[in-house]
């Protein structure tokens, strides 16, 4: 799968908006979708990463300045800023690597695929949220008292619904590709049967 400029492009700023859309409001009707769309940027955006990468952090960290200064907080002392917010950089990166490894594993559709699939971004998922959940536990003030027991609840009670959110999200990308890659083939076909008889 070979993608041109001008689709590379109209893919960040599907992702990109998509990102900035569900990240306003992270816990809302529709959850931040930050995770699966570095996973999905990994895949599709994998030679343009160099570029892609910096401008979604950079994005992701500019809507949570806006949703922070907009409550009247301040965006540095805000509890999720912590000296483990910049391992977001880190754990981001793990998700986009998860959908890097997947494309360079993906020949065609099939079980195969759905297997490097499941397996690329369950890996992605876990140590992403291991970084991001370990880095908040154990170097945020805001946990009072930490110990190994504390943050293995912590990731207990956690993991889930991080899993089940960036899941549906992988999910619904996943159908999407299979709807427009099967589309694109039955149009091929028809180009090159007109072709034929032509």
């Amino acid at each position: 799968m070979n993608l041109s400029q001008p689709q590379r492009v109209g893919i960040f700023v599907a992702l990109a908006m998509i990102m900035a859309g569900t990240r306003i409001n992270h816990f809302g009707a529709l959850p931040d979708a930050s995770w699966a769309i570095f996973f999905v940027a990994g895949f599709y955006l994998r030679g343009s990463l160099r570029w892609v990468f910096p401008a979604l952090m950079t994005l992701a960290v500019f809507v949570d300045y806006l949703v922070i200064s907009g409550q009247g907080l301040n965006f540095w002392s805000h509890y999720c800023v912590s000296p483990g917010y910049w391992f977001l950089i880190a754990a981001y990166g793990a998700m986009s690597l998860g959908g890097m490894l997947l494309r360079a594993q993906h020949k065609e559709l099939g079980l195969r695929s759905l297997g490097l699939l499941v397996a690329s971004f369950v890996i992605a998922e876990c140590v992403c949220f291991v970084v991001s959940n370990g880095s908040f536990y154990w170097l945020s003030s805001s946990v009072a008292s930490t110990s190994m027991s504390g943050w293995m609840q912590n990731m207990a009670d956690w993991y889930l619904p991080y899993l089940r959110t960036s899941g549906l999200y992988v999910g619904v990308a996943t159908v999407l590709h299979l709807i427009g890659t099967r589309s694109l083939h039955a149009l091929d076909n028809q180009t090159q049967s007109s072709i034929q008889r032509g």
